[in-house]
C-alpha cells in the first residue's frame, strides 16, 4: 500500500513504491501465500509482528489494555521442495534460489534436539558430498540479487517507520487512546548515508512485539528490544517508564543489552524493586534490579 511505504526522501520512496510492485498486496493480515520467484513475483505481503507471546498488560480499574506491537510486515512465498524431502507439495521457499530448510526452535543445534545426536551421527558416518540439489535452476542474475534484498530499499525497511509501538486500548470503548515509538531509532537507521542531514524522528525498534511489560498504578515500563548507541547513552539498551494515560516517556535508565523477558516488581522491607532479565549478542544472560535509592 502506498500510504505504507518509507518516505524519508523522494528518491526512497520512488525506490520503494518500484520495489512494491514485485508483491502481492491485500487488505488482511491474512494474505495467502504465492509461489513466488525470483524472475516473477517475490512473495505475498503479511503481517510481520503484530503482538507476540509476552503478550501486554491490563489496568482492571481502567479498563485499559496496554500492548507492545510490531508494524513490520512479512513475506510468505512458496516453492516445490527437492525429490524425497518431503511429502508435502510445497514448503516455504522462492523459486529460482537454492533450497533452504527452514528449521524450528531447537532444529538445528539445541543440546536436547530430537535430530541433534541423528544429524551428528550422519555427519561422521556420510563422506562430503554436494548439496542437494534444488528443485528447479538457480538464477544468478540480477533479479536473483534483487529478490535477496527482501523489503528493505538501499538497506533502509520499505515500510515507513514506527517500527514498534507501545500502544493502550480502551476496552470499554473499543478505541485506541495512544501509541507512542518504543526504542531508540536504530544504529543503521539513524547513520544511513541515505539520511545524512535529514531529522529522522524517533521511529521506535523492530522486536517491540517481542518483549514484555509491567503495568503500575501510573506506568507502563518496558525495554528495548534492541542495542544502540547515541549521544544520550553508550551503547546498550534503555528500560523505559510511560504515563499511563498519555503515554508520554517519563523516564529510561541504561541496561547493557536488550531484555529477554519481561519485568516483575516486588518489594523488600517496604522497598520497591523492578527486575529484568537482559541478554543478546555477546551478552550473556542475567538478572537487573532497579530501586530508587535509599535516604
Amino acid at each position: 500500500m502506498p500510504d505504507d511505504l518509507i518516505d524519508f526522501t523522494p528518491e526512497l520512496r520512488t525506490q520503494a513504491i518500484e520495489r512494491a510492485k514485485k508483491y502481492v498486496w491485500a487488505a488482511t493480515p491474512f494474505n495467502p501465500a504465492i509461489l513466488g520467484h525470483v524472475n516473477g513475483m517475490f512473495g505475498a505481503i503479511t503481517v510481520g509482528t503484530a503482538t507476540n507471546w509476552p503478550g501486554g498488560g491490563y489496568d482492571p480499574e481502567l479498563h485499559i489494555a496496554f500492548i507492545p506491537a510490531g508494524n513490520t510486515a512479512g513475506v510468505r512465498t512458496l516453492v516445490e521442495p527437492p525429490r524425497d524431502f518431503s511429502d508435502i507439495r510445497y514448503v516455504s521457499g522462492l523459486g529460482g534460489q537454492p533450497f533452504r530448510e527452514v528449521l524450528g526452535p531447537g532444529d538445528c543445534c539445541a543440546a536436547d534436539a530430537p535430530r541433534t545426536a541423528e544429524r551428528a551421527r550422519e555427519a561422521r558416518a556420510t563422506p562430503p558430498a554436494t548439496a542437494t540439489p534444488a528443485a528447479e535452476p538457480v538464477s544468478s542474475s540480477q533479479a536473483a540479487i534483487a529478490a535477496a534484498a527482501g523489503l528493505n530499499v538501499q538497506g533502509l525497511p520499505m515500510i515507513k517507520p514506527p517500527y514498534g509501538v507501545l500502544a493502550a486500548v480502551n476496552l470499554d470503548r473499543g478505541e485506541l487512546m495512544w501509541q507512542a515509538p518504543h526504542g531508540d531509532t536504530p544504529d543503521n537507521i539513524r547513520n544511513h548515508p541515505a539520511l545524512k542531514g535529514l531529522n529522522v524522528p524517533k521511529t521506535g525498534q523492530a522486536g517491540t512485539s517481542g518483549v514484555g511489560l509491567l503495568v503500575t498504578k501510573t506506568l507502563v515500563v518496558m525495554g528495548d528490544p534492541q542495542v544502540t548507541t547515541t549521544p544520550e547513552h553508550p551503547r546498550g539498551a534503555m528500560l523505559r517508564a510511560y504515563d499511563k494515560a498519555s503515554g508520554k516517556q517519563v523516564g529510561a535508565v541504561w541496561m547493557p543489552a536488550p531484555q529477554s523477558g519481561s519485568p516483575m516488581t516486588y518489594s523488600v522491607d517496604g522497598r520497591q524493586f523492578i527486575v529484568v532479565a537482559v541478554s543478546g549478542g555477546p551478552y550473556s544472560g542475567e538478572y537487573l534490579a532497579f530501586s530508587l535509592p535509599q535516604n
